[in-house]
C-alpha cells in the first residue's frame, strides 16, 4: 500500500508501504464481523479508501524503538478503526449524503444502521486494545472522551460570550487533534521508545494533526481540485463554519485592508466585498451554485484565506519544532517533512 505522503528516505518509504499494507489485509478481515449486515456497512467505508493518515503515524512513531513489535500493527488498527467509527456518527449529526466520493452510511442504509455500526467499530477497537494492556485501554477512554467531548461543542455551539474562533480550535483539538496524538503515543509506546520521546512524539502529533485539518479547512475554499477529498465549497454548501469563514466573520479583519496604504477607491471595494462576503455566508443559501461561487471567489481574494493559511503554519511550525527534539534518525526527517507538506499543500 502506497504511503500517503511521499518520503525522502526510500528504505523507511518502503517499510512503511510494507507495514500499511499489513495493516490494510488486518482492517479488510475486521470488516468480517459475525452479521452480515455489519460486514456491508463497515467494508462499505474501509473499501471507499482513505489515507490512512493515523495508521502511518503509528507506524512512523514506532522507528524510535523497535517497529518490529508485533503490538504495534494491532495498534495501528485500532486506531484506524475509532476513527472509521467515528466518521459514521460524524455524517449522521452532519447529516452528510456523501463520503470519500461514495454515498454516506446513513443515506444509504439509515441513520440508525449508520449509528450502530459506528458503535461496532467502537467496541472492535476496545477489544483489539484490551489485549494490549490496562495502560492502551486507559488512553483510549481519555481520547474517546475528548473525541465526544470535541463533538458535543460542535453540536451546542460556542457559548455565551465565547469568542467562535476559539470554540472552533477547541472542537478541532478535541475532534482531530486528540486521535492524532494517541496515534503517535502508541506506536512510541509499543516500540519501547523512552518516555520522554513518546511524550513528545504525541505533543507534536496533535499539532500536526491540527494543522492538517486546518489545511483542509483551507483547501475547501482554494483548492480547484478535490485535494482535500471532497469538491472544493463542500463545507460551505452545507453550512460548516471553518477556518477561513470564521476570520471573515471577524469584523476586525473584514473591515481590514490588504494593503498598508489603500487609496479611497479601493479601500471603499473592499469594504464592500467583505460586506457582500458576509451577507452570503450568514444570510444566504449557499446550497444554491449560483452563490456558491460568488463566496467562493469572495473568499479567495479575502484576507481572512491568508489569516488561515498563517495559522496552518503556525501550528505546522509548532509541530516540527517538537519534532525536532527527537533523535536525529530518517523518521525524524520524515516527520518534519510531513510538517513541510502540510504547509505547502495549502499554497
Amino acid at each position: 500500500m502506497p504511503v500517503p505522503v511521499e518520503l525522502a528516505d526510500s528504505t523507511l518509504a518502503a517499510e512503511l508501504a510494507a507495514d500499511l499494507a499489513r495493516v490494510e489485509a488486518v482492517l479488510q478481515e475486521t470488516a468480517h464481523p459475525s452479521d452480515e449486515v455489519f460486514t456491508e456497512v463497515s467494508r462499505h467505508l474501509i473499501e471507499a479508501g482513505g489515507k490512512r493518515f493515523r495508521a502511518m503515524l503509528v507506524l512512523l512513531a514506532a522507528r524510535f524503538g523497535d517497529p518490529s513489535d508485533p503490538r504495534i500493527v494491532d495498534a495501528a488498527l485500532a486506531i484506524e478503526i475509532t476513527h472509521l467509527g467515528s466518521l459514521f456518527h460524524d455524517d449522521v449529526m452532519d447529516e452528510a449524503t456523501i463520503r470519500r466520493g461514495h454515498e454516506s452510511a446513513n443515506a444509504r442504509w439509515s441513520n440508525s444502521v449508520a449509528i450502530l455500526a459506528g458503535d461496532w467499530l467502537f467496541a472492535r477497537a476496545s477489544e483489539i486494545l484490551a489485549d494490549l494492556g490496562p495502560e492502551a485501554i486507559r488512553i483510549q477512554a481519555e481520547t474517546f472522551s475528548r473525541l465526544v467531548s470535541g463533538q458535543l461543542a460542535e453540536t451546542v455551539g460556542p457559548r455565551p460570550g465565547q469568542d467562535p474562533l476559539d470554540h472552533y480550535m477547541y472542537v478541532i483539538s478535541e475532534k482531530t487533534g486528540s486521535l492524532i496524538a494517541t496515534a503517535g503515543r502508541f506506536g512510541a509506546m509499543f516500540s519501547g521508545a523512552p518516555d520522554k520521546q513518546t511524550d513528545l512524539i504525541a505533543r507534536a502529533c496533535e499539532q500536526l494533526g491540527v494543522a492538517w485539518q486546518l489545511s483542509d479547512d483551507v483547501l475547501d475554499v482554494a483548492s480547484d481540485s478535490s485535494e482535500s477529498g471532497k469538491s472544493p465549497g463542500t463545507d460551505l454548501r452545507q453550512g460548516v463554519r471553518t477556518l477561513p469563514v470564521h476570520y471573515a466573520l471577524r469584523s476586525a479583519l473584514s473591515s481590514a485592508s490588504p494593503s498598508a496604504s489603500p487609496s479611497a477607491s479601493s479601500s471603499s471595494a473592499s469594504a464592500s466585498a467583505d460586506s457582500r462576503l458576509r451577507e452570503l455566508l450568514t444570510e444566504s443559501d449557499l446550497s444554491d451554485s449560483r452563490l456558491l461561487v460568488e463566496a467562493l471567489e469572495l473568499l479567495r481574494s479575502s484576507a481572512a484565506l491568508e489569516a488561515a493559511r498563517s495559522d496552518v503554519r503556525r501550528w505546522a511550525h509548532g509541530a516540527r519544532e517538537l519534532f525536532g527534539g527527537l533523535p536525529d534518525v530518517p523518521a525524524r526527517a520524515a516527520f518534519e517533512s510531513l510538517c513541510d507538506f502540510v504547509i505547502t499543500r495549502t499554497g
